[in-house]
């Protein structure tokens, strides 16, 4: 008689990220891939985005899709821990630990002070109408 659960199978894919972009401006696609490939390797489905540079507004703009992720989830695939952080943050799954971690040391870290040097030299006078 078979089993009334079902057996969770891996099926040998993993959501990890795909790194593209310049070589100081990076950006990820979301992606869908063997476990055996690289990262460079053939892409079976794109399942989102991440762009890691913050923005004018001190964003990091991501977009994923969803149904898609549970379906591969579904499907057994693995995650990366950087797309399981994301997910996380996300509210999709719950927090991946190491977030957890890192808020908790920028918590505990004291705010560093920027010291300002004078700088020495001839200043303009005060009444100029170019400054």
């Amino acid at each position: 008689m078979a089993s009334a659960v079902q057996s969770f199978r891996k099926i040998g894919k993993v959501i990890r990220l795909n790194r593209k972009g310049c070589t100081n401006r990076p950006f990820y696609h979301i992606v869908v891939q063997k476990t055996t490939d690289n990262q460079d390797g053939p892409v079976i489905e794109q399942v989102g985005s991440f762009d890691a540079v913050p923005n004018n507004q001190n964003e990091k703009l991501v977009a994923l899709n969803f149904e898609r992720i549970q379906y591969w989830l579904a499907q057994g695939a693995g995650l990366s821990d950087p797309v399981a952080q994301l997910l996380g943050l996300s509210g999709f799954l719950p927090n991946h630990p190491r977030t957890l971690i890192q808020a908790w040391r920028n918590r505990q870290e004291e705010p560093r002070e920027r010291k300002v040097e004078v700088i020495k030299g001839i200043a303009p006078p005060p009444t100029n109408p170019k400054l």
